[in-house]
């Protein structure tokens, strides 16, 4: 019995689906923005996390030298660099790999050249490349280094010349500021739409109630239950949300194909379309569950509010 009740009420639902055409298209079409970009930003952010992972990974701290710094003691402070539990990794540069390295990032320009030669020695001193195991590690290992630059003297000058942290710091601080506002930005949106979806469903489930407003009074005269009349309702703001969450899955695949390429040549090198293909079963089922939820709420809200039984 209970099973030919389920039946009758789902196919109750799926006709007044039907039936209303325009307000059920308008439900689904509203619902279906709405969750493809839920979907969009899920996605997106995906995309800004790995683009500030990929700069986070490209930041570090060159330490220049005086051209009057030994080697001897760049390569000590180097070792003990190294040892600090915050460094992932220190790269030296020696005078003549600088000087070499300078001339090939120039070999189209003469003057720069011509004006090497005229010196007749090289004005370069030697470099010292550190990476950091996270970004946020960086001031201390530029605070150690001030330190050893005070008492590791070179008669009577400091052996470092310049350390280049505060500009990598500034643009790190920046991507992480704009990826928060963008974060937040998306976020808001889809509350809004989730508003207006749940708004339209709400409405339309109303409109279908005045529309069976005969029907229901014929059920109720026969002695029909409470849920049974109820029920084709509730089913029918599932449909809308279970469809809208369908368009949108197939709706994002294009989607991502489009800006696929152009992302995987941006900073962080993701393909947004293999991540829609590898966390498609994530994605399918948060967007279902949202989509079928919300229909089934705002469905709920109107039966309780505008259908007395």
């Amino acid at each position: 019995m209970l099973g030919t009740n389920i039946k009758r009420v789902s196919r109750q639902g799926f006709i007044s689906f039907w039936r209303n055409g325009i307000v059920s298209f308008v439900s689904v079409f509203v619902t279906t923005v709405t969750l493809f970009i839920i979907g969009t930003v899920i996605v997106g952010n995906a995309f800004l996390t790995a683009s500030l992972a990929e700069l986070q990974d490209k930041v570090d701290v060159n330490v220049y030298f005086t051209i009057a710094a030994p080697e001897g003691e760049i390569l000590d402070l180097k070792t003990r660099i190294a040892s600090l539990p915050e460094v992932k990794s220190v790269e030296y540069t020696s005078r003549e790999q600088a000087l070499q390295n300078f001339t090939e990032r120039n070999k189209g320009n003469t003057l720069v050249l011509q004006s090497l030669q005229e010196l007749g020695s090289n004005p370069l001193g030697a470099v010292l490349n550190i990476k950091a195991k996270d970004p946020s590690q960086y001031a201390g290992i530029v605070t150690y280094l001030e330190k050893q630059n005070q008492s590791t003297l070179s008669g009577d000058a400091a052996i470092i010349d310049n350390i280049n942290y505060s500009q990598n710091q500034l643009v790190i601080e920046r991507l992480s500021k704009m990826i928060a506002g963008l974060e937040k930005l998306g976020a808001f949106v889809s509350l809004i739409l989730i508003l207006m979806a749940a708004l339209v469903t709400f409405n339309t489930i109303r409109l279908a109630i005045y529309n069976s407003r005969q029907e229901i009074g014929v059920m109720r005269l026969v002695g029909a239950g409470n849920s049974y009349i109820r029920g084709p309702f509730i089913v029918e703001g599932l449909m809308y949300g279970g469809v809208a969450a369908l368009l949108a899955i197939i709706l994002l695949y294009p989607a991502t194909l489009w800006v696929g390429q152009t992302t995987s040549s941006f900073f962080g090198g993701i393909d947004l379309t293999k991540y829609y293909i590898a966390n498609f079963l994530q994605i399918f089922v948060l967007l279902i569950v949202s989509g079928t939820v919300l229909g089934m709420l705002s469905s709920f809200v109107a039966v309780r509010r505008y259908l007395k039984v």
